[in-house]
Formats: C-alpha cells, sequence, structure tokens
C-alpha cells in the first residue's frame, strides 16, 4: 500500500497477502479480518502494519476531574518527585510516562505524515509549558499511579522518569532490556488530521526489528483533555495495543464502555471507577482474547509471588506495620501469619490501590488451625467516575494470644454478563496490616 488505509479499505487491499500480514503483526488470519472488518478505527501502514486512531471525546467528556492535592512547589522543566516516579525499579522492562515533550524523528507517525522531525511540546495547563505548577504535577503523579496499577501485576517499570533510550529500543532479540514511550502530546501535528484520543503500534513492544520505528504510543490531550482520569486510561489502553491488545467491544460498538462501575480497559474505562484487563465475559462481547496471556506472548511476564498461598508457607506480619504486595495471578492468594502477644480487640485492613485500584480484596482471618476466625467482602462500587469503592476489606475481633493467619483473596463482583466481573481481571497491588482496635 502507498499509504496508510481504515479497515475495510486496507481488508480489500491486503486480502489476497491476509496470511502474510496477519504474520507480520503476530495475528491469528481470523482475528485481524475481523478487525479490519468491523473496528472502524483500525488502520493498516504502508508496510502492512496494524495500527489503532481512538476516537476523541466530547468537550463535557473532556473536563478535568478533581486530582489529589501532592505537590508543594512548582518547579522548572520535568524536575522533581513527579518526574522520578517508579513502579518497579530494577526491571528489564519500561512504560516511560512521558509529560515533558518530545522529538519524534525517523518513525512510521513521521513517515506517514511526511514530516520529520516533529518537536513535540510539554504537557501543559497554565499557558507556561517551561515550569510544571503544582496541579500539573498532581496530575503526572495521579496518571502514573493508575497505570502503574493497571500494569502492575507485570514485570515492569511504569516511570515518569526519563530512561536512556537504550533502556525502551530493543536493537536484537539478544537484547532484554526494552519497553515503550508512551508520550501525553498536547499539539496538533498528527491529531488535528484525525481527530482522535490517540494512536499506537500493535504488538511492537518486544520487536527486535525496527524497535524505535514503531514508537511512541501518543495521547493526544486535544482528543481526551487533561484530566489524569482521562489521561491514564488512554495511556493504558495505548500501551495495551503495544502489548498486543486489540480492542473490547460488541457487535454493534467498537468500544465497550462497561456497566455498573466496571469496563474493560481495551474498551472506554473512562466513566467507570474499575477499569481491569479482560477476557470478553461480558454480554455480547466481540473479542475473547485473554489478555493476560497476550500481554505475556509480547515481552511482560507476570510477577514472582512474594506471599506464600498456604499457612504452611506464610510470610510474617507484624501488630502494627503494614506490609504490601500484588496479586498477579486469578489464582492467586497472599497469606500472612501474625503472633498476638496481648489479648485484645484487633482491625485488620486490606486496602486496594489508593488510586485506580484493580484488585477486589476477600480478606479472611483465620486461627492456629486454619479455620476462618472472620471475614469481609464489601460490595464494589463508585463514588464517581474516578474513585472506586468497596475493593478494600477489613475484620474486626476479639483475639487471645497465639498466632494466626490473614489471607487475600482477589474476587468478582456481581454478574459479569450485566452488573460486575469476575476474578480474571481482578488482580493488583494491595497493603495489608493489622493493629489493636
Amino acid at each position: 500500500m502507498s499509504q496508510p488505509l481504515a479497515g475495510s479499505q486496507a481488508l480489500s487491499k491486503v486480502q489476497t497477502r491476509l496470511s502474510e500480514v496477519a504474520e507480520l503483526n503476530r495475528l491469528p488470519v481470523a482475528q485481524l479480518r475481523q478487525t479490519l472488518a468491523t473496528d472502524k478505527t483500525a488502520w493498516l501502514d504502508a508496510d502492512s502494519r496494524l495500527f489503532f486512531r481512538e476516537p476523541s471525546l466530547t468537550t463535557a467528556r473532556k473536563s478535568p476531574e478533581a486530582s489529589p492535592r501532592w505537590a508543594r512547589t512548582a518547579v522548572a522543566g520535568a524536575t522533581g518527585p513527579a518526574f522520578q516516579l517508579h513502579s518497579k525499579p530494577g526491571s528489564n522492562r519500561v512504560i516511560y510516562l512521558d509529560f515533558d515533550g518530545h522529538t519524534i524523528t525517523g518513525t512510521a507517525w513521521n513517515a506517514s505524515k511526511g514530516v520529520d522531525p516533529v518537536n513535540v511540546s510539554p504537557y501543559d495547563t497554565d499557558g507556561n509549558p517551561a515550569t510544571f505548577s503544582t496541579a500539573e504535577q498532581d496530575v503526572v503523579r495521579d496518571v502514573w499511579a493508575r497505570v502503574a496499577e493497571d500494569y502492575s501485576t507485570f514485570d515492569v517499570d511504569v516511570t515518569t522518569e526519563q530512561p536512556p533510550q537504550s533502556a525502551i529500543d530493543r536493537s536484537g532479540t539478544s537484547d532484554q532490556q526494552y519497553g515503550t514511550r508512551v508520550l501525553i502530546d498536547p499539539d496538533t501535528w498528527y491529531q488535528s488530521g484525525c481527530g482522535c484520543g490517540g494512536v499506537a503500534y500493535v504488538g511492537v513492544y518486544d520487536s527486535s526489528s525496527r524497535h524505535d520505528y514503531y514508537q511512541p504510543a501518543l495521547v493526544f490531550t486535544k482528543g481526551v483533555g487533561t484530566g489524569a482520569k482521562n489521561l491514564a486510561e488512554a495511556a493504558s489502553h495505548e500501551a495495551g495495543h503495544n502489548v498486543g491488545l486489540s480492542h473490547d467491544g460488541t457487535s454493534s460498538v467498537g468500544y465497550y464502555q462497561g456497566h455498573g462501575a466496571w469496563a474493560p480497559i481495551m474498551g472506554v474505562g473512562y466513566y467507570r471507577g474499575i477499569s481491569q484487563w479482560s477476557k470478553g465475559e461480558y454480554a455480547d462481547a466481540n473479542n475473547k482474547e485473554d489478555d493476560f496471556a497476550v500481554i505475556g506472548t509480547h515481552g511482560l511476564a507476570l510477577r514472582a509471588d512474594e506471599a506464600g498461598d498456604t499457612t504452611a508457607t506464610a510470610a510474617a506480619l507484624a501488630v502494627g506495620t503494614p506490609v504490601s504486595g500484588v496479586i498477579a495471578k486469578a489464582d492467586d492468594t497472599d497469606v500472612y501469619r501474625v503472633d498476638i502477644s496481648a489479648a485484645g480487640n484487633y482491625t485488620a485492613t486490606a486496602d486496594a490501590a489508593p488510586t485506580g485500584g484493580n484488585l477486589d480484596i476477600k480478606l479472611d482471618l483465620l486461627d492456629s488451625s486454619g479455620a476462618v476466625v472472620a471475614s469481609n467482602d464489601p460490595a464494589s462500587g463508585q463514588s464517581d467516575a474516578g474513585t472506586p469503592t468497596g475493593l478494600g476489606a477489613s475484620v474486626s475481633t476479639a483475639l487471645q494470644p497465639g498466632r494466626y493467619y490473614l489471607r487475600i483473596d482477589n474476587v468478582g463482583y456481581g454478574d459479569p454478563l450485566n452488573t460486575g466481573y469476575s476474578t480474571y481481571g481482578s488482580r493488583g497491588a494491595y497493603s495489608l496490616g493489622i493493629k489493636p482496635a
């Protein structure tokens, strides 16, 4: 093809060599055919590589929601704590959330527009791109926290601190340190032509050939707004394309907007408090791909378990000293042993990630024999689109001196077909503590 073409047009052009194009994009032939035939946001570029152009939001939907106060002073450029955030420092994989501008050169985006280089401006909401105000830093921190939670189950460092380009690019199959840049782009150079909210190539995260050519993934503030919730949902979604995922929709819509308080990350997560990875368990789902499995085949392995699943392999927990962990697998449970030295009333609390939590927790308190003494699993929901409720759990009871165990289990809520979600995507970070009531 001489130029990028949208879905059905692209399909007609490559129909005679669809197997070859599917292999190029590391997709089953049937899936590529369905994607091009039904998803209006799917495109093939001149080299037959698949990418997506996400739709923009309405003006009302772009309205920024309140962001938690975190920063204390404005900073010059991308300096200070907001630009030193890491979810898993030391990992060989990286997702870099780039807010401070970037020069795009020598990439497929340059080739498609015939413009090289492109100098993208820093994220800016107050008209002064040379500094980051406290409000702007709060957004950076909030976006990072939400994206870090979405990818918390994987061995990957979600960071706002610019890594060396060698930590993003992949020079060949022997290069085991690589990743992607998700660029928050406030400019019009690409967005004005597509009117879109973001763009990203599919399945290029671990590519060992021309890796940098298909970077970065782009999120356009002119398409999704400047608020943290919208930017985070778009960033996780675009990075999801890089690690091989397609859209979650239905037979009638390309993007499923969810139900109740839940939505799939690869659908539309802007309006729901809980957005999770999915395998199409909702009604009329058009995409049954196992998100965790697909991501695993594109360079991101699951984290190692930090606590045993049974009382015999339980990790230690001291009264008054909280611990943190991650539920990374659907069948994972984390068990902690705690020794009570003084009789009294005690409260154990397990909290999901404080911003954008994905993990719905059931908390059990067990006695020394492993019998359940108390259990709690609140109903989940949302107080607004950016704030889930009921993901954490707490138990309070009188205890005698002795050994006890606390067990964290991931659970679903309601019926995935119409009111809730299963345990599949209910994975993520937690904190756990016990103290005298």
